[in-house]
């Protein structure tokens, strides 16, 4: 047992080392999958927010605007503090178009009424030549006139790419960020950087940099917190969108010359074709999505798409974004830093930047774009509560018009039983203190509830179908309800599962049932200990 306890050390200090070697930091994971990837035609979008994002959902109505009505445009402050109690500042203003769509925002927006759904992430590796301090429009200002003005991906990029341009993308916030945007057709991928220090308003050039790419549609794009968009073609429409002020803008800069090869995140990204490292977290979906290709983990670059092994499901997008690379070389659950109850958590510091099942999320999310079906009944958001692997993902339907009250007035920063957050964070917390037992109670839980949630779906949808053939708005009032009364549900089942664990698991053992053992290792670890220091403790005495 001695060899396979030295194995386990050795794979926590090359857990040590390399991320000590990875200059990732950042930890959001995105994906899209092009409708003829997937099992079903629809058009598929995975993300999650880390880190101390505001967990309260809104949904901010459509609206008719007068002519000559302005637009607020504010600095978003919610990764600062308390995120829900820091006020956005306004920084200025902009014409206001006659009619917004209809939106939902948390820490960041993410899906309008129209199908198009945005997920997002902080780019770090962003040239500092380009920052610019005298831009106002941040990510998240311009992903909100993005879902309030664009019917479709193309036109949310476009709406986002003009604006920037147009009023400068700040770097008061963040930093430069890539999207990933769908709609029921097509998915694309959109990266913005600054437009450099010496822009200003009316100067008479771009306050941004930024392209876009189409994922084709029997691909799968994925993205972890680095440039990824390779060589641009912006001749070629149907795949690309872009700035005008691409080739100029590097040439001024000394990024490239003419005649050379044009990669963009070689010329606008500071850690060139090498990113930082070997990137764990795609390694990962490549591993998932197309096995075949036998991925190396000390690779430094992937392709921006990949076709898939086999078509993928919303099922298995789930599966995806719970991994914590169990079984893997990396796995957080053995070794000593795990504690010995193996859980993925216990060492968070030190794999942060490479699961997929984050322990810092505040929520992530799955969504579906599908043509064949109206857009209040097409458009459907997976949404869950803290990390994934711990939690249950709700239906919310993008015509719905109200959410549960438990979704807002919550904060992270102190507990509060009635709220939707808290809940589900709870249980992934509570749950580390014995892993490897707790895990087992919250996959039943969850399949319970996710079962009977997909096995109603289909009658769902065919009755929303049926009203909406009626009365459109008969048929949002019942996908609201539903979705409602769904949330409620999952939410109390969750905060009385918390219960049960936090009853069940008491002093080492189960109520009821048995101690709790240790794993063979961890007596061995637990001898050598003793061996080694409290037995030449007594000797001394």
């Amino acid at each position: 047992m001695k060899s396979k306890y030295r194995i386990l050390i050795s794979v926590s200090l090359m857990a040590l080392i390399l991320i000590f070697a990875n200059l990732t930091t950042f930890s959001c994971t995105n994906m899209s999958v092009g409708k003829d990837a997937s099992v079903d035609g629809s058009v598929m979008n995975m993300g999650s927010q880390e880190g101390a994002c505001n967990p309260n959902i809104v949904i901010v109505p459509r609206q008719k605007h007068e002519p000559g009505t302005m637009a607020p445009v504010y600095l978003n402050l919610y990764q600062d503090g308390a995120p829900e109690s820091v006020p956005v500042i306004k920084v200025g203003e902009i014409p206001q178009v006659e009619e917004t769509y209809a939106y939902f925002h948390a820490g960041f927006p993410f899906m309008n009424e129209h199908q198009v759904f945005i997920s997002d992430e902080y780019l770090p590796d962003g040239k500092p030549e380009l920052v610019n301090p005298n831009g106002i429009m941040d990510s998240d200002q311009l992903m909100v006139f993005a879902l309030q003005r664009g019917k479709t991906a193309r036109e949310a990029i476009q709406v986002a790419g003009a604006l920037a341009e147009e009023y400068g993308y700040s770097a008061n916030y963040g930093g430069p960020e890539s999207w990933s945007v769908t709609d029921p057709n097509e998915a694309w991928w959109f990266e913005v950087f600054g437009g450099g220090a010496d822009w200003y308003p009316g100067c008479g050039r771009p306050g941004a940099v930024w392209v876009a790419q189409r994922v084709p549609d029997d691909h799968v794009a994925f993205n972890e917190n680095r440039s990824r968009i390779a060589e641009i073609d912006l001749d070629d429409t149907d795949y690309f969108m872009g700035s005008s002020n691409i080739y100029t803008l590097a040439e001024d800069m000394g990024f490239w010359e003419p005649g050379e090869p044009f990669v963009w995140y070689e010329v606008f990204a500071a850690y060139g074709p090498e990113g930082t490292g070997p990137n764990v977290r795609e390694w990962t979906l490549m591993s998932l999505v197309a096995p075949s290709l036998n991925p190396d983990p000390n690779q430094e670059r992937w392709p921006f798409s990949v076709k898939p092994d086999k078509k993928l499901s919303v099922h298995d997008l789930m599966e995806f974004q719970k991994n914590y690379l169990e079984g893997t070389h990396l796995d957080p659950t053995v070794g000593p830093l795990a504690g010995p109850w193996g859980s993925p958590d216990r060492i968070w510091n030190f794999v942060l930047p490479w699961k997929l099942s984050q322990p810092s999320a505040s929520y992530h999310l799955i969504t579906q774009a599908r043509n064949w079906l109206p857009d209040p009944i097409g458009g459907l958001m997976w949404f869950g509560f803290d990390k994934p692997h711990t939690s249950v993902q709700m239906p919310l339907y993008c015509g719905i018009t109200e959410l549960p009250k438990s979704f807002n007035n919550q904060t992270r920063h102190y507990y509060q039983r009635e709220s939707a957050y808290w809940p589900f964070t709870f249980v992934s917390n509570w749950a580390n203190l014995c892993h490897r037992y707790m895990i087992e109670d919250i996959k039943a839980a969850r399949e319970y509830l996710m079962k009977d949630m997909f096995d109603l779906q289909p009658a769902i949808e065919e009755a929303a179908v049926k009203l909406y053939e009626q009365d459109p708005e008969l048929a949002i009032r019942f996908l609201t309800r539903y979705s409602v009364d769904t949330a409620n549900r999952v939410v109390d089942y969750w905060r009385e599962f918390g219960d049960e664990l936090l009853a069940k698991y008491v002093d080492g053992g189960i109520v009821g049932g048995p101690w709790l053992d240790y794993p063979e290792y961890w007596w061995d670890l637990e001898k050598e200990f003793r061996d080694k220091y409290v037995e030449e403790f007594f000797k001394d005495k």
